[in-house]
């Protein structure tokens, strides 16, 4: 009989500990150069509830004034996120903005560079050298969300150009011991609705991904190992203080039935 429970507690040991493979980022070797430039490079086209920061420049910044919003006229109001958020561009449901003397403008699917020449054309109908204004169209920043088995899940905002999936999970306070490395998932909605992609931390090819970097309003999700939910603990130890406590617990219920 205590072969038994020694076999049992083995083999609940082994098989709820979390492996060294299970915990180490990054696995294998590196692809050469030549296939990191497979990655998905095109453009963002953007999406209701985006954020954009417009400036517009000339030699007579009196004219270019009366085309800016409040906040972006170098007014003072701060570009950090809560600052664009009051001075920025919001993409509306219709998926218009509203620029001064222009009025709605619809931006929907579009990337920065055309919504940068769309303005460019109805500037011109307005000024009589529309060559020598500067427009500079960029996203407020990228804002995703990370959730599940991180350090710190929540909503965040990176005033960057691009993010990569590592920049997220690193900001986002990585993952816990708990957190399945293998099974990480982008939930992204697009205009062709939403869609989910799988990447493994765990080995190198994450890099090569198609969605190595991070759209604006991805939801990216972590899911628990399989030992979170068994509540065994993560390490031998504590898994075998879980199995000792069940023991002494079955133990003492066969001999408090015995002397009934």
């Amino acid at each position: 009989m205590r072969k038994i429970f020694l076999y049992l507690i083995f083999i609940a040991i082994c098989s709820s500990c979390v492996s060294t493979k299970q915990m180490t980022y990054f696995q294998g070797e590196p692809v050469s150069k030549s296939d990191i430039y497979k990655l998905n490079n095109e453009p963002y086209r953007l999406q209701v509830n985006d954020i954009l920061y417009i400036d517009i420049k000339a030699e007579n910044p009196e004219i270019v004034s009366l085309f800016k919003s409040g906040g972006s006229n170098g007014s003072g109001v701060s570009s950090s996120s809560g600052g664009l958020y009051f001075s920025g561009y919001t993409i509306d449901r219709h998926g218009n903005i509203r620029i001064p003397y222009i009025g709605d403008l619809n931006v929907l699917g579009y990337t920065e560079k055309e919504v940068r020449e769309k303005i460019e054309v109805e500037l011109g109908k307005f000024l009589k050298n529309p060559e020598l204004v500067f427009v500079t169209v960029k996203l407020a920043g990228i804002r995703f969300v990370v959730t599940g088995e991180v350090g710190s899940p929540g909503t965040i905002n990176l005033m960057q150009n691009q993010v990569t999936i590592i920049d997220a999970i690193a900001n986002a306070g990585e993952i816990s011991e708990l957190g399945n490395k293998q099974e990480v998932t982008v939930i992204r909605k697009s205009l062709d609705g939403v869609k989910k992609y799988q990447l493994d931390f765990t080995k190198i090819e994450v890099f090569e991904s198609e969605n190595f970097y991070v759209q604006p309003n991805d939801i990216i999700y972590v899911a628990p190992l399989r030992q979170k939910s068994w509540g065994t603990g993560t390490t031998g130890l504590q898994t075998f203080s879980t199995a000792v406590t069940i023991l002494s617990f079955l133990v003492s219920s066969v001999l408090l039935v015995k002397n009934i």
